[in-house]
């Protein structure tokens, strides 16, 4: 689960990550990790049978080059820069109101001094580079720590920002979820005309950090790392395990086959890399990435291929990161556009009031924001003197997740029951401070998938809580004020646990819950748990109700591993033979409004079975310090998109 929690998360390159389906375990504040396999649970993988090298792979024999060039009718498809879209997209909005300078001097006390703030401070570096400072350090805050820099094996967000940092790719996105192949790293992008076959010409002028260069070769071995049964890789897997075969034809020619001509296709071709000449000597000995004496080497002195290295690393504590000169120069000119900052530091601070301290203080410079730091710790001369803050909106919503394989939550009268006990208006108003929406469901109001006609928010109603319980079967037939019901022969009271995170927001939305649930005779025990401890529980099915949150992939059928019966993500095992019937038709379905309409079914059919309460939408609330420019917002927040943190810079005099 996450901070951002998903179905494939991946990396990009400039500094971008692409999340497929986030799952959050911070409730509306901050991000935690991914959903992935956790370093010890790597390191308990033992390899069942012989190794074999992509053993996950259908056979495929595929064919020549000059077959695939004869009979695939090429189409191109975009080769483009991240800071030049969205240069382009800024210039459509026109020129701030005001100028940065100015923005830096207001306080954000309305809607309309943020937008005017946001506007101003989003503006981009020159495309000159003139007035920037390329010495410039910066130090962001993460609430988790890295606990492995191999891009297999990347599973919180902290490891997915290492590697948007440290490593590149070939695809990436914009802030409106346009797909474009990276001029950093590609020369050409072609798709056949049946939309079966890609082909991506890659650029001669990118290098591994130990001086080898990037190849074709590298994304076909990381491709078959990726699809071995040993290597234990399931959130870098997700995805990528929907193609047929990679095939490097030469150092710079890159052809990737699909399983089946899907509108998702593009978004499975973000394969993590490694680099082939290391990896293939090591790989074979030790599967698990984290056993040898060579893996816990490259650990700490990984070969990366991206704008940044790694030259420090205190686990639990912060890594530091160089700008390598040699990943935009080559032979004397400049190939690729220079990172605008020498070091990137990132500090992991797990308690948030600490971290604001910190941001106040100048240690870091950069954080999310919980409702209650925003509305009542950020608005002194203590915050202003060094930081600002501005906020947009973000696709990520909050839920309460019910095991419906429980005794308890089987039954969906008793999971609507859940869903109108709960007291909206003080959950909205007090604890998340009048600053997120009501939740109506699994997409959010903006996306374009979000039903037309699609629920209204609930309110809470204990009457009819209270009568759908009782059509279920829970009454209170001792007198003891505690509803019971009698199942495989003996009475049961209706008690059960909720799990919540340990952040303030996350105890005070599950003890709110206990608090309505009271009101009608139902016992909610409520237990604050560690990240590492809920996600092992959340992946094994092992509670019986949940609070997280989901943000938002690149495309709405990431949800099926969410919601697919069966599917990884599925913490709560809800199953529906017609919500699988969608997902597959939406996958496979081009026109655009007829895939909306498909998705849209998708979210009234969850909304009417209720496997989650859903509670809030939050939106993205950060801090910055005021050397810092260039940050702006998707609905996937400042970060997971192209350009990203890329776009980020500090001018050469600063307030």
């Amino acid at each position: 689960m996450t901070s951002r929690c998903l179905t494939p998360s991946r990396l990009l390159p400039g500094g971008v990550l692409a999340f497929s389906a986030l799952l959050l375990l911070s409730a509306g504040c901050t991000s935690s990790s991914t959903e992935g396999p956790s370093a010890e649970k790597a390191e308990a993988a033992e390899p069942t049978k012989p190794f074999k090298l992509g053993d996950l792979i259908e056979p495929f024999d595929p064919p020549s080059l000059e077959e695939v060039d004869a009979t695939a009718n090429w189409q191109d498809r975009p080769v483009r820069d991240g800071l030049k879209v969205m240069r382009e997209l800024l210039a459509e909005q026109g020129k701030p109101e005001i100028t940065a300078d100015e923005a830096l001097k207001l306080r954000n006390d309305s809607p309309e001094t943020n937008a005017r703030m946001r506007a101003a401070l989003g503006q981009l570096a020159p495309e000159d580079g003139s007035g920037v400072n390329y010495n410039a350090s910066v130090t962001r805050h993460v609430g988790g720590d890295l606990k492995s820099t191999n891009p297999l094996s990347a599973s919180s967000v902290t490891e997915f920002e290492y590697q948007s940092l440290t490593n590149s790719g070939i695809l990436s996105f914009d802030k409106n979820f346009e797909w474009f192949a990276t001029i950093e790293t590609v020369k050409s992008w072609q798709t056949s005309e049946d939309k079966m076959v890609d082909k991506f010409v890659l650029r001669d002028d990118v290098f591994w950090s130990d001086g080898t260069p990037v190849t074709a070769h590298d994304y076909e071995f990381s491709f078959q790392a990726t699809m071995t049964e040993a290597v234990v890789v399931p959130a870098v897997r997700s995805g990528v395990d929907e193609l047929k075969w990679v095939k490097a034809y030469d150092d710079h020619t890159l052809v990737i086959f699909h399983k089946e001509s899907l509108p998702t296709n593009t978004e499975n071709m973000q394969i993590s890399l490694i680099p082939k000449h290391v990896y293939e000597k090591t790989i074979p000995d030790d599967p698990t990435l984290a056993r040898s004496k060579e893996h816990s080497r490259l650990e700490d002195d990984p070969v990366v291929s991206g704008p940044y290295k790694l030259v420090k690393r205190t686990r639990g504590q912060e890594f530091v990161l160089e700008r390598r000169e040699d990943y935009y120069m080559h032979d004397g000119e400049q190939v690729r556009d220079k990172p605008y900052f020498k070091t990137v530091r990132v500090n992991q601070i797990d308690d948030f009031n600490t971290a604001l301290l910190a941001l106040k203080s100048g240690d870091i410079d950069q954080m999310e924001l919980r409702p209650e730091q925003w509305v009542t710790q950020t608005n002194g001369d203590d915050f202003y003197q060094r930081n600002t803050k501005v906020y947009d909106t973000e696709w990520v919503e909050f839920h309460f997740i019910w095991n419906v394989e429980s005794t308890f939550f089987e039954d969906k009268n008793v999971r609507w029951a859940m869903t109108y006990a709960m007291d909206y208006e003080e959950l909205l108003e007090t604890i998340c401070y009048g600053l997120y929406e009501q939740s109506r469901g699994n997409y959010h109001p903006d996306a374009w998938m979000f039903p037309k006609d699609g629920p209204e928010p609930v309110k809470q109603d204990l009457e009819k809580a209270q009568q759908l319980l009782a059509e279920a079967g829970w009454e209170d037939t001792d007198g003891d004020g505690i509803l019971d019901k009698e199942i495989n022969g003996r009475r049961r009271p209706f008690e059960f646990t909720l799990t919540t995170y340990t952040t303030e927001t996350g105890i005070k939305t599950a003890t709110l819950m206990k608090e309505c649930l009271d009101l009608l005779g139902i016992v909610c025990n409520v237990k604050p748990t560690e990240f590492t401890v809920m996600q092992e529980k959340s992946r094994n099915h092992e509670f019986e109700a949940m609070m997280a949150g989901w943000g938002t992939g690149t495309d709405p059928f990431t949800n099926q591993n969410i919601f697919g019966t069966g599917e990884g993500r599925n913490y709560g095992n809800y199953s529906s033979e017609r919500v699988d019937e969608l997902f597959d038709q939406g996958k496979r379905e081009f026109d655009s409004e007829k895939r909306a309409k498909i998705y849209a079914d998708i979210h009234m059919q969850l909304w009417e079975d209720q496997p989650y309460t859903w509670l809030f939408y939050r939106s993205s609330f950060y801090g910055f310090n005021k050397k810092l420019r260039g940050y702006n917002f998707s609905p996937r927040g400042p970060f997971g998109y192209s350009p990203g943190f890329g776009s980020v810079w500090s001018p050469e005099a600063t307030p």
